[in-house]
Formats: C-alpha cells, sequence, structure tokens
C-alpha cells in the first residue's frame, strides 16, 4: 500500500516532511515541498507531472544521489539522509537498482561485462559474479546476447541489458527514470511487461518516472507530483 500522509509505519521507504531548495544565482528553487510518502515491499508506484515538476529530484533522493535540504528518507530502517558521502555509496551499491532513458552501457563492453560491472564493487568470486550475470541476462531474455556490444543490440535489447544491471546484485528497490523514454511502441510495451513481471513474479519493488500514461497504467499506484507537492491521482 502506497500512502503520501505520512502516517504510515514499518514500510520499507519512509519519506517524511522532505524538501529540496536549490539556489540558482541569487534566486531560490524550491524544487520538492514537505513530501511525505510510504511504499512497501512489492510496490509498483509511478510518478506522473509536467516537466520541472521534482520527479527526478525525487528519485535522485530516493537513491541517495543527493541529498534533501531538509526532512528524512529512511529505507529498511536505514535514514539514508544522515549518512555520510562514503557509506551512502556503500548502501547505494547494495540497496539500489538503476534504470535510466538512454541505459548508460559502455559502449567498449559487452553485454555481459556491462551488466558484471556493479559487482565489481563486491566480495563475489568470479565463478559467483559469471554466475549472477549469467542469472540477470536470462531474467530479461538475453541468455543468447551477452557476449554482443551495445552497437549490435536493438534500443530495446539495450534496455534489458540496462534492467539486468541494475537487477544483478539483487537491490532492494529499483528506481526507473523514463524507462521506455527512448524506444519505439513495440519495444516499450515489451519493457513494461518485463518490469512488471519483475514486480509480480518475483517481488521486487519499483519506482519508476514516466511521461507514458499507458507505462504508468500498470503501476499499482499513480502519483503526481506538480510544483513539488505530491498527491495521490484519482
Amino acid at each position: 500500500m502506497v500512502r503520501v500522509d505520512g502516517l504510515g509505519n514499518g514500510s520499507l521507504i519512509q519519506v517524511r516532511a522532505l524538501d529540496k531548495r536549490y539556489l540558482r544565482g541569487s534566486e531560490e528553487i524550491h524544487v520538492l515541498q514537505g513530501l511525505n510518502l510510504d511504499v512497501e515491499a512489492g510496490d509498483f508506484v509511478a510518478f506522473m507531472g509536467p516537466s520541472g515538476s521534482g520527479k527526478t529530484t525525487l528519485l535522485n533522493l530516493l537513491g541517495g544521489l543527493d541529498v534533501p535540504t531538509s526532512g528524512s528518507v529512511t529505507v529498511a530502517g536505514d535514514e539514508i539522509s544522515r549518512l555520510s558521502a562514503a557509506k551512502l555509496t556503500a548502501w547505494r551499491a547494495r540497496h539500489v537498482g538503476f534504470i535510466f532513458q538512454m541505459y548508460n552501457l559502455l559502449p567498449v563492453l559487452t553485454a555481459f561485462q556491462n551488466v558484471e560491472l556493479p559487482l565489481l564493487l563486491t566480495k563475489l568470486s568470479k565463478s559467483e559474479r559469471k554466475r549472477h550475470v549469467e542469472t540477470a541476462l536470462d531474467l530479461v531474455g538475453l541468455a543468447d546476447r551477452m557476449h554482443h556490444y551495445p552497437r549490435q543490440l536493438s534500443g530495446g535489447q539495450e534496455q534489458r541489458v540496462a534492467i539486468a544491471r541494475a537487477l544483478v546484485a539483487d537491490p532492494t528497490f529499483l528506481l526507473a527514470d523514463e524507462p521506455t523514454g527512448d524506444l519505439d511502441r513495440r519495444s516499450a510495451e515489451e519493457i513494461m511487461e518485463l518490469i512488471t513481471r519483475l514486480v509480480d513474479e518475483h517481488g521486487k519493488t519499483v519506482l519508476m518516472v514516466t511521461h507514458d500514461p499507458r507505462a504508468a497504467e500498470r503501476a499499482h499506484a499513480l502519483l503526481h507530483l506538480d510544483k513539488g507537492v505530491l498527491v495521490e491521482a484519482v
């Protein structure tokens, strides 16, 4: 169950009175204003809203890529908004899988090597890393493309590699920022089918920013951000 009233208790992700402000010259930009959010394990949440409404900023705060001006973000009991930069880096590597619009694959590495990258920060042996990577690529339907380079793959296949990379360390939750934004309709549907399957069959927790109403329809809950305020869709 997803809540935006700040009354949830014991949720996987708890956001309380979250504010984010930036200085642009002498002007203060109030991007997020007093957000409360509770997300349970296994939830699939979509965020929509106009450009500049704070959607990507919210994802960055949830994933520990940015720190709030005030308020708190707590994940599985860890208040990440209070962690040092070093501890936050280690926390992020263990708990968050990121899926981006532009895939962010390294062109000089094969699909296998791209997916393996997050595991190079762990203490896993080479054989253990190989097993994890093969499992992740099989899960996204690309076991037969593991030795291909990004230039040899379609856009949809590249995004599947990116999803496998996000999954390979078995993170606590996935953050997807416009995961279908650079894909044609057919590929977008296939990617959303994959993400839905990860939630329904594998119990993954997913928070997704999207402009695509068809993608948002697959989520368990749809939330709107407007001028830095979060509201549930009716």
